[in-house]
């Protein structure tokens, strides 16, 4: 179990949760930010601080966000496990499931 970033992320990237995890776990994509399967630890740290509420603990996510606990993992699927964030930088790519989706309003 992990946690997961969900749809009020997209086209937004605070970063408030980048700051506060202790592992270093998430990664920037083009549209929106992801959280690394393997190397989150379930701290739970960077839930609290999420401006808009988009991160959830993957069981606890609402139905219709469920899509984005694969779209997470399988963002990671031709990165593999970089060890960190902060080394690998922004990846010039998103998820198709928000690759798909229409510019969301702030």
């Amino acid at each position: 179990m992990t946690y997961i970033i969900t749809l009020p992320c997209v086209d937004l990237k605070d970063r408030a949760c980048v700051e506060e995890c202790p592992v270093d776990c998430i990664y920037e994509g083009e549209r929106m930010l992801y959280i690394h399967p393997d190397e989150c630890v379930d701290c739970g740290a960077c839930e609290p601080v999420c401006p808009v509420e988009a991160i959830f603990y993957e069981d606890d996510a609402p139905e219709e966000w469920q899509p984005y606990q694969k779209a997470n993992a399988e963002f990671f699927d031709d990165l593999g496990s970089p060890g960190g964030a902060g080394k690998l930088g922004a990846v010039a790519k998103d998820h198709p499931l928000v690759a798909a989706l229409p510019p969301q309003a702030e």
